[in-house]
């Protein structure tokens, strides 16, 4: 049997908190022994913690967690929550006098969704992390974690918009693992690259049953109808290749075409689209390889996300259209 969650790549683990009743949560990739990190950060309007420290010219060279978290820039705070819980169990960047979690991540626009109040808290990410490292199985997908408030095709408003999850995907090559979580949440519509068919997205305004164009709506309504900052797709990549702080840049670089694969448009003013790379260090192998299997994963997880999703919250799935 192949492989088919990244808690299935060797030492990295991996789970969610998910609040189903406010719409929001937070999924929490750990590495205990520390992992090598990039990341791409292409949207106009991120919700960051830590990428500057993951830029190649930067000194620290070891990642210990990656949150992709609900919340806007209030989810920023369960992260500071994964950090204390890893430090309560030894893990982290030895400073001397004690340890020091390295953890970065990006948060999602979910708060139109659910409950505006109700965000990922510190406590939420302790919660997360300590179920990542007590009891590591297969992450579910869908209306769960960083993707449980996410929504797609959003450009004419809630009444057309859909439900988008978290997805999961995984590559293997050889000794090569390449796996790929995503939050779904973009203004665009997700578009399967191999059929080129839409799978979710803006509805159609007179036939609510199938998927218009969001390209097409958007170049011919932007002056009346501006994108608003409630769009971001959020990734992490995890892969067991041995790679360099450049490299694994490079390689979450590389793996953004997934996005411009998968969702149109993209990258746009008003999204907050990041992805992250955690290398685990254990197969040696060409950049390019890893930076192709890497993005066919991401691809995937991003189809995923959206396929797994659930009708909630007044928004259909694509599962139910």
């Amino acid at each position: 049997m192949g492989l088919t969650s990244i808690t299935q790549i060797p030492g990295i683990y991996a789970a969610h908190y998910t609040n189903e009743e406010a719409g929001t949560g937070c999924t929490v990739i750990i590495c205990p022994n520390g992992a090598t990190g990039g990341v791409d950060v292409r949207g106009g309007a991120p919700a960051t913690r830590e990428t500057d420290l993951l830029r190649p010219e930067e000194t620290v060279n070891v990642l210990h967690s990656v949150v992709l978290s609900g919340g806007s820039a209030y989810g920023l705070e369960c992260m500071s929550g994964v950090a204390h819980e890893l430090e309560k169990r030894g893990i982290g960047l030895n400073v001397g006098v004690g340890i020091v979690p390295i953890v970065s991540g990006a948060c999602i626009f979910d708060l139109a969704c659910g409950s505006f109040s109700v965000r990922p808290t510190l406590a939420n990410g302790m919660t997360a992390a300590a179920t990542a490292l007590d009891s590591n199985t297969p992450l579910e997908r869908g209306n769960v974690g960083a993707g449980t408030g996410a929504t797609v095709g959003k450009l004419a408003g809630p009444s057309r918009t859909m439900k988008g999850g978290f997805g999961e995907n995984v590559q293997v090559s050889g000794e090569l693992i390449c796996g790929a979580v995503a939050a779904v949440n973009a203004c665009g519509d997700v578009i399967d690259p191999v059929t080129n068919i839409p799978v979710a997205g803006m509805l159609d305004k007179n036939d609510p049953s199938s998927i218009a164009s969001t390209i097409d709506a958007l170049t011919t309504m932007a002056a009346s109808m501006p994108l608003s900052r409630t769009n971001t797709t959020i990734s992490c990549v995890v892969t067991n290749a041995k790679l360099t702080k450049a490299q694994a840049t490079k390689v979450a670089q590389m793996s953004a075409d997934a996005y411009a694969h998968t969702i149109k448009p993209t990258h746009t003013t008003n999204d907050g689209d990041a992805i992250f790379v955690m290398a685990t260090g254990q197969v040696e192998v060409p950049l390019d390889v890893v930076g192709v299997l890497a993005t066919q994963a991401l691809e995937q997880a991003i189809i995923d996300g959206v396929s797994k999703a659930k009708t909630a919250y007044g928004f259909i799935a694509a599962h139910d259209l």
